[in-house]
């Protein structure tokens, strides 16, 4: 795409200068469009006009989630730069191989991550670094906003142009960090913001991390492409998070959360007398949903939108329509208008209708590849398809069914076995709060599952009870060969459980199996 790109903020400041763009809750600072035209102006000015930061450049955010995290995107983009949001629980021998891989010109960090930025200048070469303390009070980011000078027009780019690189977690290997073009923010903004009624008046509140494509462009720079209000927080709180859904004040019309989120949310005493049906959408993604926490939240009128993507596909693929959350519950719906699907079986071939496959994406939403590593391009990519290693079932409607990844899938006794499946059987079970199946070694079947439990605190579960309830549900090989119970499981910063750590627990012995 060879068009121009333009400055939403500055649009918005033009036409609604006192709407109210965001609302940062840990500091309690609500900024109109005005005002944050003006501070990204400020920021853009300072990093371009006293740092010297040319367009291409890399500008690296460690932080927790604030205001201040939008306004460094915004002024990267004014000025032409690249954004790289670094990823806030990474050790700083992960972060020293990003920061060498992306080599940014500056590194914006969160005070609370002073001594990690100090740990990866001692190992990396980084230039400049410009401290906040995230809630608007002196450091030397706001001296750097005061200080200007005011870059208010945007450097001329084409939608071509990196906008973004936003490295994925590398849980199978080294971090990969995905080009995301501005033109891909502008389809991506199209493809959810249809589905998901995005417009003006549209609220949103983040918990996710905005390091994250979900948490950033789901639904935080589309409600900013189209002029609505961002409620910032800096982390997940279940029980606030909550009332803040059910305060019809507040307004909020589009939330998103990984199912953890809404399962912690559930557990609280509020939940039992909530009604959702107030909100637009209640979107969920990341991970496949028990079946049981979505007809938990539709009984309270909150119909759990699903939607699937990547941060290579920034993001959105795949949604489910409000209306089909029970009729087709557990799928990820059908393709958004700009991009295209297709599901390709271990043969090479176009999966028939119910046969498990793997999904592929086309379009103008997909990445043009990853920064500095031209060979997982090309191992990513089929001609002009992405692969994303996600195995897909499409039913006779078109409905498509994310299974599992296909490096979580295992084999037992020749058969395919996918840990979602099996863990959506044992969330039925009263008493159980958290559950992952993983594959491990046997003798005999060459893989068996074994179920890795976290039960609620006024449960009496044991593995037997685990057993029995499993027992006529799923069929006898994808019965779990092992249980075990732990305190809680291994998740990323979204909410994500970690199997490959669970598989070094137990291979180390910390899980006995």
């Amino acid at each position: 795409m060879h068009f121009e790109v333009f400055d939403w903020i500055a649009h918005h400041a033009n036409r609604t200068p006192d709407k109210i763009a965001m609302v940062d809750l840990w500091s309690n600072r609500k900024i109109s469009y005005a005002g944050m035209h003006e501070r990204v102006g400020r920021l853009a000015g300072y990093l371009h006009g006293r740092l010297g930061v040319r367009p291409g450049a890399r500008v690296g955010l460690l932080a927790q989630n604030s205001s201040d995290y939008l306004e460094v995107q915004f002024a990267c983009f004014r000025i032409g730069a690249i954004f790289l949001p670094l990823n806030s629980r990474l050790t700083v021998p992960e972060l020293t191989y990003i920061v060498n891989n992306a080599s940014p010109d500056v590194i914006v960090y969160d005070r609370d991550f002073a001594r990690t930025v100090a740990g990866v200048r001692a190992r990396a070469g980084i230039g400049e670094v410009l401290e906040t303390a995230a809630n608007g009070t002196d450091s030397p980011y706001e001296a750097a906003i005061s200080a200007g000078p005011v870059f208010t027009d945007m450097i001329r780019q084409i939608m071509d142009d990196v906008s973004t690189v936003m490295y994925t977690s590398g849980t199978t290997g080294l971090p990969k960090g995905a080009m995301i073009t501005h033109g891909m923010l502008l389809v991506n903004h199209v493809n959810i913001g249809l589905t998901h009624r995005i417009t003006a008046d549209s609220i949103t509140l983040t918990i996710l991390p905005l390091f994250h494509t979900g948490g950033l462009n789901v639904y935080s720079n589309p409600v900013l492409q189209s002029g609505g209000t961002v409620i910032v927080a800096r982390a997940f709180d279940a029980a606030e998070c909550l009332s803040m859904l059910l305060d019809r004040d507040i307004g909020i019309t589009n939330f998103l959360a990984v199912p953890a989120n809404y399962q912690f949310m559930s557990l609280e005493p509020e939940f039992e007398a909530a009604d959702f049906s107030h909100i637009s959408v209640l979107g969920i993604g990341a991970a496949p949903a028990p079946h049981s926490l979505i007809e938990a939240w539709a009984e309270r009128g909150g119909a759990l939108t699903q939607v699937y993507g990547m941060t290579e596909t920034a993001p959105a693929v795949l949604s489910l329509d409000p209306a089909d959350a029970i009729r087709k519950i557990g799928s990820a719906g059908k393709p958004l208008l700009y991009t295209r699907v297709r599901v390709i079986n271990e043969a090479g071939e176009p999966a028939a209708v119910g046969e498990t496959g793997e999904l592929w994406v086309s379009g103008p939403n997909v990445t043009p590849g990853y920064w500095n590593a031209p060979e997982a391009t090309m191992e990513a990519f089929d001609g002009e398809w992405f692969k994303t290693g996600d195995a897909v079932v499409v039913d006779d409607e078109g409905h498509h069914y994310i299974v599992d990844r296909w490096k979580d899938m295992y084999i037992s006794g020749g058969e395919n076995v996918y840990p979602a499946e099996v863990e959506n059987v044992i969330y039925q079970l009263n008493g159980v709060a958290e559950v992952a199946i993983v594959g491990v070694p046997h003798e005999r079947w060459g893989e068996v599952g074994c179920a890795v439990v976290v039960s609620r605190s006024d449960a009496d579960l044991d593995r037997q009870a685990i057993l029995d309830h499993c027992d006529g549900r799923i069929a006898r090989f994808k019965l779990p060969g092992h249980v075990v119970f732990t305190e809680a499981l291994p998740r990323n910063a979204t909410g994500k459980v970690q199997k490959h750590e669970l598989r070094r627990q137990i291979a180390d012995g910390k899980l006995t199996v």
